[in-house]
């Protein structure tokens, strides 16, 4: 990663990985020092060195000086890399792990409304979703937690940090989202949409760290590279202004997704959380670089947005479990998320990722959190030395938590779509979006733009 005393810091608005805080702020910054080329396919120029290659792509990304790049006749544009921060919802933080809740003795199935709407009893008599594979691009995927099945020969650590793969160093995020996936079918813990799927952690974050763009680029290039059925990318930033720099890491995006998408890998991506209507959202008005002054922009929400991404929002219930009458009423599992993005032609589908009621949040009702997704997380202790600097894992605890997000929508549609792909081999990622979306339906009562094609509906898809 590149040392934050060299970066040069953007503020972008909205959540960025996971969580449900509607207009929380991330930040952005862009590299001196390292950069997403593209090449005239003759190779990179000296001066350089390669921190990621992508085949297929005629992409990569370098460190070095800008010169050697700038100068370059093998260069046809470039970019500095740009890194963003992780922006944690606050409900998602104060919701309680298993073991701190009251309901620990209660056999974990009956606390997962997202399967049970889903069906995924009914979905499991056709496939568990043997002989697939998915690729999970978030804070890493703990291989050792007991209701995981990670490839860990297969994962990767795209961060450079040096604290290897398949495990939750960047934090609890990816091994959440790797359980709603395929939390196996063990008789004990929790069940994930495709029990029987390879998991194949790709990190992309660090402790206490941002996420490099080009990481994130390369995460996908390697999914596809080594086959992967679906990729997962609970990850996203808005806005994005598409000028400049955002016209570039727009292209290179487009590239790198189009490219797996054409390697057969379904490329499944939230949406956001930032209450959004992505379909009109046309100029947005804010202090886009820090300088005091309010600039007004065409903006794009990415990669949720990209060439070949099957973007999803979020739904969820409030009630489950409590008496929720004094505070909004009742709501059932396909009601869009008081948090989620929309729009009409930038959702593709909408799927249980967990819903809040804020008048029971705010008063601490007990059970306010059931209406969050209940699956896997796994939880670092991190070793640091006298400075403070994280320089490794110290340990690992290995449990269970409600979360919410559109980052927990999207991997109850990769493992429906790992599902329908172990149904049908021959699919390829085209297929695999087509049959999904030719199942769903917009539930009675709700608008099209918080859907797309409609609610995931796995029992029809296969």
């Amino acid at each position: 990663m590149v040392p934050s005393t060299r970066r040069d810091v953007l503020k972008v608005s909205g959540a960025l990985l996971g969580g449900i805080a509607v207009g929380s702020t991330v930040t952005a910054a862009t590299s001196t020092d390292r950069f997403i080329v593209r090449t005239k396919g003759r190779g990179l120029p000296s001066g350089v060195e390669v921190v990621h290659e992508m085949p297929g792509t005629r992409l990569a990304v370098v460190s070095g000086d800008e010169e050697a790049l700038s100068s370059s006749n093998r260069v046809a544009e470039y970019g500095p890399d740009t890194l963003i921060e992780i922006g944690e919802p606050e409900v998602n933080t104060d919701a309680p792990t298993l073991e701190d809740s009251t309901v620990s003795d209660e056999p974990l199935y009956d606390l997962q409304w997202d399967k049970q709407d889903l069906d995924v009893e009914s979905a499991h008599e056709t496939t568990m979703g043997e002989g697939t594979r998915v690729a999970i691009i978030d804070t890493g995927v703990a291989a050792g937690h007991p209701d995981l099945n990670v490839n860990e020969d297969l994962s990767r650590n795209f961060t450079g940090d040096g604290f290897g793969a398949a495990n939750p160093a960047g934090g609890y995020h990816g091994t959440h989202v790797g359980g709603i996936v395929g939390a196996s079918d063990n008789g004990a813990g929790v069940i994930g949409t495709a029990p029987a799927t390879e998991l194949v952690d790709c990190r992309v974050f660090s402790p206490n760290a941002l996420a490099s763009f080009g990481d994130i680029l390369a995460a996908v290039a390697y999914s596809a590279s080594i086959g992967a059925d679906v990729a997962n990318l609970s990850i996203g930033a808005y806005p994005v202004v598409r000028q400049e720099f955002g016209s570039f890491y727009g292209k290179v995006l487009n590239r790198v997704m189009t490219y797996a998408n054409s390697q057969g890998t379904l490329l499944v991506i939230s949406a956001g959380n930032d209450a959004a209507d992505l379909q009109h959202d046309g100029q947005v008005c804010m202090d886009f670089d820090d300088d005091g002054e309010i600039e007004c922009n065409p903006v794009i929400s990415l990669p949720n947005e990209g060439a070949q991404a099957l973007s999803v929002s979020a739904t969820g219930p409030v009630g489950f479990g409590y008496d929720a009458s004094d505070y909004g009423g009742e709501q059932p599992a396909q009601t869009p998320a008081v948090y989620t993005n929309y729009g009409t032609n930038a959702v593709d589908l909408g799927a249980p990722g967990g819903n809040y009621s804020p008048e029971a949040y705010s008063a601490n009702v007990p059970g306010w959190y059931y209406d969050l997704v209940l699956n896997t997380i796994a939880e670092p202790t991190y070793a640091t030395d006298g400075d403070g600097n994280v320089t490794g894992i110290e340990s690992i605890d290995y449990t269970y938590s409600w979360v919410a997000g559109t980052s927990m929508a999207a991997p109850n549609v990769a493992g429906a779509a790992a599902l329908v792909k172990s149904a049908n081999p021959d699919y390829n990622a085209n297929q695999l979006e087509s049959a999904l979306k030719r199942a769903a339906d917009v539930p009675s009562g709700y608008g099209k733009e918080y859907y797309g094609s409609g609610y995931l509906n796995i029992v029809d898809a296969l």
